[in-house]
């Protein structure tokens, strides 16, 4: 199936919508209509200029093709889209595709290629890449993954990204590529380079006990309004380092959804945090066949 799908009716003339949404499976529409002739005839057949969002889905084969010929050609076409402003990229349910078989690319040209970008979400981390940059524009950047690169979230951190309020990593776990440490994460909690940061997401971590101490004592949670540790294997340990930490009461929400907290840890966090929306839900139940028995939300 090869599709490309809007919001809006089509008009005479080129097709003319904000958002978009293109599709190319070859396991429905065979391998006669390459990715790049697929994409050509979007850009022949849509007032480019008039998008605004830009969603990717599948670009081939889900767990064979890899993100960098979708995000080549997008690089290579920017001047056909000056008022581009959102890209999400590996749009492609579970259905369809595992996140761990999505294979991503280096996000670092299409940023800049497209220097007035405000969103960019990414979904999977098998090949991900991305280096330090600096991009004026962007203010979400949100990266889903079963197993994230070290190297991605040191790049992250590495980059002057003065506009940039919320910011979201699935750090994942090691069997699906999740090398990231609470070390990689210290620019990023330095808040040095985000100074409009106002959201931060570090979920779905397999070491979420070591990110939350690192959290309690960072720079760049004073600013924020809304933190979330969630997805991840969360535990009384990593709640009593919050609780222990540099005051959280100004926050508006704390989200540390999927967790391994008892009951009286949560009603601690709850009494502590009077002002602020402690979401916490169901504590999960530990693997009985795992010595240690915690797991994240999203890993394959």
């Amino acid at each position: 199936m090869s599709t490309f799908t809007h919001s809006d009716g089509p008009g005479d003339g080129p097709l003319r919508a904000e958002a978009w949404r293109l599709w190319h499976n070859y396991v429905h529409s065979g391998r006669d209509v390459s990715y790049e002739d697929y994409f050509a005839g979007f850009v022949e057949s849509v007032d480019t200029e008039a998008v605004r969002e830009l969603v990717l889905g599948c670009w081939g084969s889900s767990w064979e093709d890899s993100a960098e010929e979708p995000i080549d050609l997008l690089t290579q076409a920017a001047d056909r889209f000056p008022n581009l402003r959102l890209i999400a990229l590996g749009d492609i349910p579970s259905d369809e595709a595992e996140i761990s078989w999505i294979r991503q690319g280096d996000l670092t040209p299409l940023l800049g290629a497209f220097p007035r970008l405000e969103v960019l979400e990414v979904r999977g981390g098998e090949g991900l890449g991305l280096r330090p940059l600096a991009h004026d524009s962007l203010r979400a950047l949100r990266v889903e993954s079963g197993g994230l690169d070290g190297a991605v979230v040191r790049a992250v951190g590495g980059s002057d990204l003065p506009a940039l309020e919320h910011l979201e990593l699935w750090l994942g776990v090691s069997d699906y590529g999740g090398d990231a440490t609470v070390a990689d994460l210290a620019e990023i909690l330095s808040g040095e380079r985000l100074p409009a940061l106002r959201h931060l997401g570090l979920q779905d971590s397999g070491i979420q006990d070591e990110v939350a101490a690192a959290v309690a004592s960072a720079p760049v949670v004073a600013r924020l309004e809304s933190l979330a540790l969630s997805m991840g294997t969360l535990s009384d340990a990593g709640a009593e380092a919050l609780l222990t930490g540099q005051p959280l009461g100004h926050l508006r929400t704390l989200d540390l959804r999927h967790h391994y907290v008892s009951p009286s840890m949560a009603e601690r966090l709850a009494g502590a945090l009077p002002r602020t929306a402690v979401l916490l839900g169901e504590a999960r139940k530990p693997y009985d066949f795992d010595p240690d028995g915690r797991y994240v939300a999203v890993s394959e």
